[in-house]
């Protein structure tokens, strides 16, 4: 039997622009972290290879010292790794790949296919038919050869690519590096382990995609996992196992707020928030500036717990009632400018309005000895 683990999509060296410094330079290291722990699982394991199928480096442009820290992180298993190259980091002439091997970064016991060739280790029983990227983008299927190509009697026949199976997954997502449906079958191919797509999915008996093994992006396509394959032995249909690997939680949460109750779940949902959590919450709809307010608190509270948390509050209309308007004392010109500042709010300038709103407002409620408001606009 060959057991094997496969993995794709660490996108090391990504640098997460869309969050504070701070918060992007943990995520960015949790995704150093997570290769540590695909080592540390290979070896409790006792898998026979490690499997990594493509988009290894999120671009060619890495520093010296992410491709020396990234390759030492393997030393947790001294098994086989194999590696492909994906369309983050493609095997161009002058690559990521070739400047990590100037470096003499690579270790022996990783093996890097940058050319669709056999690939046969006789101790793991295997033989491995990759299709590496040599471009970003290619619009043939790189996996035709695998068709033809002969290996011993024996060994467990394995395809390694990186790209979108044409007709299975959504028609948005199908795009260039096209991977033919069925090629499993028609390459009589024990196993086909794909990368591109950052969730964990199955496309047949023989076919998967393990995902990125450190979630990345909102998205909830069941990503922070890999996959535990074994192979009984040639033409046998493999068992495959996901294996949950990931820190951190990605979560988008969309809120629409009519009435008060509204805000009071939206804060029950802030507060159930722990350290894993990263999340993007967008608030629609109307709410009195008393609602604002407390959503605003517990925003900046839920800050203070999370790893991240982006907060959009521009497509959220702020209507005073006359009871804020009494506790804010606005009465005369402000009273007036409040009551245009409103009705603004559904014209070409809303987000403006809205802002000006929430900002006068939060001079007021200052004066009156209230806590604060104030705008949120730190989405991406």
């Amino acid at each position: 039997m060959v057991r094997l683990l496969h993995t794709s999509d660490w996108q090391i060296g990504k640098l997460f622009g869309q969050f504070d410094a701070d918060d992007a330079a943990i995520l960015a290291d949790a995704r150093f972290q997570v290769v540590e722990r695909l080592a540390e699982a290979a070896t409790t394991r006792g898998v026979d290879l490690v499997l990594v199928a493509g988009d290894v480096f999120d671009a060619q442009t890495v520093t010296d010292r992410t491709l020396h820290r990234l390759f030492n992180a393997l030393n947790g298993y001294a098994g086989p790794w194999v590696f492909i190259p994906g369309n983050h980091d493609a095997a161009l002439s002058e690559s990521v790949w070739t400047r990590a091997a100037r470096l003499n970064a690579i270790p022996p016991h990783a093996h890097v296919c940058l050319t669709p060739q056999p690939l046969v280790l006789k101790d793991q029983g295997v033989a491995i038919l990759p299709a590496p990227l040599t471009q970003r983008n290619t619009y043939n299927d790189l996996t035709e050869w695998f068709d033809g190509a002969d290996t011993a009697p024996g060994l467990v026949r394995i395809g390694m690519a990186h790209g979108s199976v044409q007709g299975i997954l959504a028609d948005d997502i199908d795009s260039p590096n096209p991977i033919g449906a069925g090629r499993a079958a028609r390459a009589r191919l024990d196993y086909l382990a794909l990368g591109d797509w950052h969730g964990c999915r199955q496309i047949d008996d023989r076919t998967w995609y393990s995902g990125t093994p450190e979630t990345d992006r909102f998205r909830a396509n069941d990503s922070g996992q890999a996959l535990v394959v074994e192979v009984d032995g040639p033409g046998a249909v493999p068992t495959v196992t996901a294996l949950a690997t990931g820190t951190f939680r990605w979560r988008m949460a969309t809120l629409q707020l009519r009435v008060p109750s509204d805000v009071d779940a939206a804060i029950l949902e802030l507060e159930s928030l722990g350290p894993r959590d990263v999340l993007q919450l967008a608030c629609a709809g109307q709410v009195d500036l008393d609602g604002y307010r407390r959503l605003q608190r517990s925003i900046a509270q839920a800050r203070g717990v999370t790893r991240a948390l982006l907060a959009d509050l521009s497509a959220l209309t702020l209507l005073p009632t006359e009871q804020d308007m009494e506790g804010l004392r606005a009465d005369g010109y402000l009273g007036e400018v409040i009551a245009d500042l409103r009705a603004q709010q559904d014209g070409p300038d809303s987000q403006v309005a809205r802002d000006a709103l929430a900002l006068l407002a939060g001079i007021l409620d200052r004066r009156a000895g209230n806590a604060d408001v104030t705008p949120a606009r730190d989405a991406p």
